[in-house]
């Protein structure tokens, strides 16, 4: 039950972080779009390269490494983990449930079939994730993620024994 709910945790703090950056404007999260969206919003003058680097760099700083954080905080702290094998099952299972959350309800959803996440005049470019960022990211969740998962498991079996 610890898992589920560390899994829905992190899968809110990234639905806080994706809430945060679109707040202002939605174009502040236009790194996440296809590359076709980020060159249209730069032909219209809507914000330019350095500031999509910014704001991608900022999202690093301020969202993936509080993740990161937490989700070691998870397991190592909260449920105790010892050893590769208790390490990785528990790291797989919370990024994979926020994996699924992010793939599912952001992207499919959220992003793909809603209003909030349009920027205007760029409208015929929807839906914004398709092809291969698609593809990629479905990669990287249900092949990334384990890898991931056994990359931190083994560092923290090295360092807490």
């Amino acid at each position: 039950m610890n898992l589920l709910l560390e899994g829905i945790a992190l899968s809110f703090l990234l639905l806080i972080g994706c809430v945060v950056g679109i707040a202002n404007k939605t174009v502040n999260m236009v790194f996440l779009y296809e590359k076709e969206v980020q060159d249209r919003v730069v032909e219209l003058g809507l914000i330019d390269r350095k500031t999509i680097q910014k704001n991608k760099i900022n999202f690093l700083v301020f969202g993936c490494i509080p993740f990161f954080v937490l989700l070691m905080v998870f397991v190592y702290v909260v449920n105790g983990a010892r050893g590769f094998k208790e390490g990785f099952i528990q790291l797989l299972i919370i990024l994979l449930i926020e994996g699924l959350f992010d793939r599912i309800f952001i992207d499919w959803y959220w992003v793909n079939n809603t209003n909030a996440w349009i920027i205007k005049g760029t409208e015929d470019l929807r839906p914004y994730i398709y092809g291969k960022t698609l593809i990629f990211k479905w990669v990287s969740t249900l092949v990334g993620y384990p890898i991931l998962a056994a990359l931190l498991a083994y560092i923290m079996s090295v360092i807490i024994k």
